[in-house]
């Protein structure tokens, strides 16, 4: 408990001394309010906007979950496919890959054109953006078991279904959890990029990127930085979530989630 206290201060002390620097920068340059408001502004745009964020957050949160959702789901099936065959593994996994490499800011207005403004259209754009790297970690992950738990399994005469679901999943859980992980970050980023495309179906209506846009447009710095705050806490709110889980479902078996007191 003393320890998690002195870290929980040590980050509060940074917190402070980042805004202490933030203010100081801004009395010493001069800088504008609509170029750089302050701490306090910008703490004043939250509490009068609050329940905008909440609903932006809430649009962007749903969105970014669907598509981290879907992502899991397919991107499991994809795996153990590829974890099955080599045949398509070799042909099928770089194409894959590819997925991170694709610009969402040059597919986004395509996929505008093929769904339609809305949930939709933002859900898909962070499906497509999350999805290879459940695919990555979890196809290795399920081709990494040591070869004498295979040979093991094999000279007690297990299925092929039987070697799958009672030695490579459990040992591939572990990096799936890794790739749920960076998937988790990067879907909130898909779910923002794609709403300032296609972010809302009606307009006033949308989720943080929708209300990024209207907030550069109308040079509100103060609640724009309010938005990036919400952002923010989205993120760590997604990652943590899944850093509960991993430990959750592996902490009584894999020492990957053991806390250094059980060490």
């Amino acid at each position: 408990m003393k320890t998690r206290l002195i870290t929980l201060a040590n980050a509060v002390a940074v917190l402070a001394a980042l805004l202490a620097i933030w203010q100081i920068i801004l009395l010493i340059f001069h800088v504008p309010p609509y170029m750089l408001p302050s701490p306090w502004a910008v703490a004043r745009a939250v509490d009068a906007r609050f329940s905008s964020l909440v609903t932006a957050t809430t649009i962007t949160a749903a969105e970014a979950g669907g598509g981290l959702l879907a992502s899991v789901g397919v991107g499991v099936i994809i795996a153990l496919v590829f974890a099955q065959s080599r045949w398509a593994r070799r042909m099928l996994y770089p194409y894959t890959i590819l997925l991170q490499t694709v610009p969402i800011v040059a597919i986004a207005p395509l996929i505008l054109m093929w769904v339609g403004a809305g949930m939709p259209a933002v859900t898909l754009i962070a499906f497509i953006i999350s999805l290879a790297p459940v695919i990555a970690n979890t196809t290795q992950g399920l081709i990494s078991v040591e070869e004498n738990l295979v040979h093991l399994f094999l000279m007690h005469n297990a299925t092929s279904d039987q070697l799958l679901l009672k030695l490579r999943l459990p040992h591939a859980v572990p990096s799936l959890f890794v790739g749920i992980r960076i998937a988790s970050g990067i879907s909130v980023i898909g779910a923002i990029t794609g709403e300032l495309y296609a972010g809302s179906s009606r307009v006033g209506q949308g989720g943080l990127g929708y209300s990024i846009l209207y907030a550069s447009s109308q040079l509100q710095t103060d609640y724009l930085f309010a938005l990036v705050l919400a952002a923010t806490v989205l993120g760590f709110a997604f990652f943590f979530l899944v850093m509960f889980l991993e430990w959750y479902f592996l902490h009584r078996w894999h020492e990957s989630a053991r806390t250094p007191e059980a060490e």
